[in-house]
């Protein structure tokens, strides 16, 4: 006599039976392949250490004292000169400058990325007069060396009444990288499909509705590049705030302020590569912030 008894049902049967299709085993390398990763690993491995060095050898010096960094150029240390950094904060008024960069960053980001993404929708989900025109315009300015436009920055935050303001050299900040984003903003929108626009419409939307509640949140990737390209630009940039702020030291940022640590007869490298170490660490965290959102942006850029 038999029984009827449960039936076992292995891993493989569940999946069978709930539709899911196993997982692939992963597919071993050719020997072809092997080869050529071990022959990229070969090529890209001294490149890498080639960019990572400067900024291994500039926290190395952060830790060291003058006498010690034009010792040994070998970056690794045994000495913590922890000094260094509690000088840069206090005597060299680096939280002053830190403080300033991030209102300016702040301030122009919030400026390149509103102003921006609404002129690449515009650009790419209108037809209008001279549009392509504007595109070409806007193109060619990317080769646009950045010394040429210094003075008539300087000369239009000045009619405007900015200069010697930080909201000047915000505003200044803003348009530094503007032609990349908004090209970057024009070949996304463009690509969206019309659809979500025609429905938006017959529900009563208007463009401004249409541009922040549809197509400005699927345009998330393209947002965080813009966030992260217009935050380095600014953070980093020396040029126009040091024109900006020759006459306002008190509004100097984060790389005026560092360049300032140095004189004709001395400078204090410890203290400097502290400061620096500083200005750093908010671009790497924001980095890896936003980085899948970065790579999906360019991922997609590909693929369209």
């Amino acid at each position: 006599m038999t029984t009827a008894g449960p039936t076992l049902r292995t891993s493989t049967s569940v999946q069978e039976a709930d539709g899911a299709r196993p997982p692939r085993p992963p597919r071993r390398l050719k020997r072809s392949e092997k080869i050529a990763m071990a022959l990229g690993v070969l090529v890209l491995l001294p490149i890498a250490l080639v960019w990572i060095y400067p900024f291994v050898w500039v926290f190395s010096s952060s830790l060291q004292s003058n006498a010690e960094i034009f010792a040994s150029l070998n970056p690794f240390t045994s000495t913590l000169q922890l000094d260094n950094y509690i000088r840069a904060w206090t005597e060299a008024d680096m939280g002053r400058y830190f403080l300033n960069t991030i209102f300016v960053t702040g301030v122009s980001i919030l400026l390149s990325v509103t102003v921006n993404a609404l002129l690449g929708y515009v650009l790419g989900r209108y037809v209008f007069p001279g549009k392509r025109l504007i595109y070409v315009l806007l193109a060619l300015v990317v080769f646009l060396p950045e010394g040429y436009t210094v003075i008539p920055i300087f000369d239009l935050i000045d009619n405007l009444g900015l200069s010697g303001s930080l909201w000047g050299i915000a505003l200044a900040e803003a348009g530094g990288v503007s032609v990349i984003v908004v090209l970057l903003f024009t070949g996304y929108f463009a690509q969206l499909p019309k659809e979500l626009e025609e429905a938006a419409k017959m529900d009563g939307a208007g463009f401004l509705r249409i541009f922040a509640r549809i197509y400005l949140p699927l345009a998330r990737p393209v947002l965080a590049t813009a966030v992260i390209l217009q935050f380095m630009h600014a953070w980093n940039d020396f040029l126009l705030p040091l024109v900006l702020t020759l006459s306002q030291p008190d509004l100097r940022t984060l790389a005026v302020g560092i360049y300032s640590l140095q004189n004709q007869y001395f400078s204090d490298w410890g203290m400097m590569s502290a400061a620096s170490t500083i200005a750093l660490l908010p671009i790497i965290l924001v980095f890896i912030a936003l980085q899948k959102y970065f790579i999906e942006s360019f991922s997609g850029a590909v693929k369209g």
